[in-house]
């Protein structure tokens, strides 16, 4: 069956816009979206202040939002499918909005968590949409432009976030940090409903309902164990369940959906067909290495550039800017030339240029060093970024059939969430761990300088004030009591244990993310060639009507 697409009479509904102003209405959108991953953890410390509230409340502020990100979008991807991906993104686009308005107005922390699990859902709901939109608005040789364009926004907003989060904080307030997606949002509401075409798939799909609720509550169990086990020290949640009870069930909810996903016979949630296309297979596998990556790195980053190095929110933004520009503007051209070249191999010289660049910062990191000499290596690894991001979800997307299209958009999607919340969680339990054992390591070192009458205070001391150098901690923290004289080499040597164990714990952290990208570039391999994209077709005009066909749709 033909995939067809007819608009009002006369030339004047939204598809007689050009596709690249609905391409900007869709990057500024997705902007919004990928920002907010990350914009909110330079506003832990604020948010604790601002709400008189506890880190562990303020942790579930950026939990939540993952949380309903992520769960729902294999069943949102295909809303898109039944009642149309404009109508699904423009709903998406609302709830976020307005969710946001509800974030900055918040006085409580319960208000302000209610108002981002609202931010996740419209997340959910606009996000698989735009892959859906972007492969029916540029059928041919102009898709790898368009991924570009949006490869590059979505890697400029994801290493925006410090950034922009940094600067409104210390300038505006935590607030603005939701107030500005209001700006955002209302404006690309607006242009959106002008410029998007409502294009309707008219996929008579039926809803697996037994498939929505055991992959839903199967991903809710699993992030919300590996998300949240630090908090609950891996150990009871509730009576005798334990966060491994939980992850184990969801664990085992997930090995039921895809034994249902392969025995119905109806109309799966995800077809299994769709992962007979290898590049889509590897794609998602590749996605979800890059998510774990581009989330898990910013937080050794934050503690060493803020903690060790003692610089503001918005100093540590400045500081990685350059990486965020370079990769933002390599979207473009990486997206021409993956519809001349081979993209898988865009993939891999991405993917490796990012895990060398990570290696430079872990080599180069130390106590006083001077900011501006990180530099090369974040340039390096947006360099990689700016390789990987597009040709990724060019390669993935471009061979699956348009009637499988909603749903792929949804896994990949998913995958990509998910690597991020296995990213940050991991990375998270792995960095707090070896800034325990680190810092302790460095205080004892430094604790021989003291009479041995005071290094059991010492001791504790420094493991306070780490705490709170880290953003772990609290307002009141084990004072020394010490002669005069020695109050002054207590204070030094403090400060230094604590920057050489914060430095320590940063650059051993980076390494599990380089592993991850090494085994990203060994998925790569296994992609199939892919062969440089036809010129775009005309489209077929009518004097009263506009109609645009692609064969070979389903």
């Amino acid at each position: 069956m033909s995939d067809t697409t007819k608009l009002p009479s006369g030339g004047r509904g939204p598809r007689s816009a050009s596709p690249w102003s609905a391409l900007a209405a869709l990057s500024l959108g997705l902007f919004m979206i990928v920002v907010d991953t990350s914009i909110v953890s330079v506003a832990v410390p604020a948010l604790v202040r601002g709400l008189d509230t506890g880190l562990n409340a303020v942790v579930w502020v950026t939990s939540v939002y993952l949380l309903t990100y992520a769960v729902p979008m294999l069943f949102t991807s295909r809303l898109g499918d039944r009642y149309g991906p404009k109508r699904v993104f423009v709903a998406g686009l609302a709830v976020f909005t307005a969710a946001s308005l509800g974030a900055g107005l918040s006085t409580g922390v319960e208000m302000l968590i209610a108002a981002r699990a609202a931010q996740g859902l419209g997340a959910a709901l606009l996000t698989p949409q735009t892959l859906t939109l972007i492969t029916h608005l540029f059928p041919g040789g102009d898709r790898g432009r368009a991924m570009g364009i949006l490869g590059g926004v979505s890697g400029l907003a994801t290493v925006t976030g410090p950034l922009l989060g940094g600067i409104l904080v210390d300038n505006l307030g935590w607030q603005w940090i939701f107030y500005v997606n209001v700006l955002v949002g209302v404006a690309t509401l607006a242009l959106s409903l002008l410029v998007v075409p409502d294009w309707r798939p008219r996929h008579a799909h039926r809803f697996d309902v037994p498939g929505v609720l055991l992959s839903g509550s199967g991903l809710l169990l699993i992030v919300f164990g590996i998300q949240n086990g630090q908090t609950y020290h891996w150990g009871e949640l509730l009576g005798p369940v334990t966060v491994f009870h939980v992850i184990g069930a969801g664990a085992a909810l997930l090995v039921a959906f895809v034994i249902w996903q392969r025995v119905n016979r109806n109309e799966p949630l995800v077809p299994p067909r769709v992962f007979a296309d290898r590049n889509f297979s590897m794609g998602a596998l590749t996605t979800a290495a890059l998510g774990f990556t581009l989330t898990g790195m910013f937080l050794p980053l934050v503690i060493y550039l803020q903690s060790a190095l003692g610089l503001s929110p918005t100093d540590a933004g400045l500081v990685t800017a350059p990486m965020a520009l370079l990769s933002g503007l390599m979207g473009p051209f990486i997206g021409r030339l993956s519809d001349r070249v081979n993209g898988k191999y865009l993939i891999i010289s991405g993917l490796l240029g990012m895990a060398v660049g990570l290696g430079i910062i872990a080599l180069q990191a130390r106590p006083g060093l001077p900011p501006w000499q990180l530099t090369p290596g974040l340039l390096v690894c947006g360099l990689g970024m700016g390789c990987v991001l597009v040709p990724v979800n060019n390669v993935a997307m471009g061979t699956v059939p348009a009637g499988l299209r909603g749903a792929a958009s949804g896994i990949f999607f998913t995958a990509r969430q998910l690597g991020a919340v296995l990213g940050s969680a991991t990375i998270g339990v792995l960095l707090q761990a070896r800034i325990a054992t680190a810092t302790a390591h460095a205080a004892d070192t430094a604790s021989a300088h003291l009479p041995a009458y005071y290094r059991r205070d010492f001791l504790e001391h420094v493991q306070d004030r780490t705490s709170q150098m880290s953003g772990a901690g609290t307002d009141t923290e084990t004072s020394v009591a010490l002669p005069g004289r020695l109050a002054h080499q207590v204070q030094q040597l403090t400060e230094q244990a604590v920057q050489n164990g914060l430095t320590q714990a940063a650059r051993e952290t980076l390494i599990p993310l380089i592993a991850v990208l090494l085994l990203g570039t060994l998925v790569g391999t296994a992609m199939r060639r892919t062969a440089p994209a036809p010129a775009s077709p005309q489209p077929t005009t009518h004097p009263t009507s506009l109609t645009t066909t692609r064969k070979g749709s389903t």
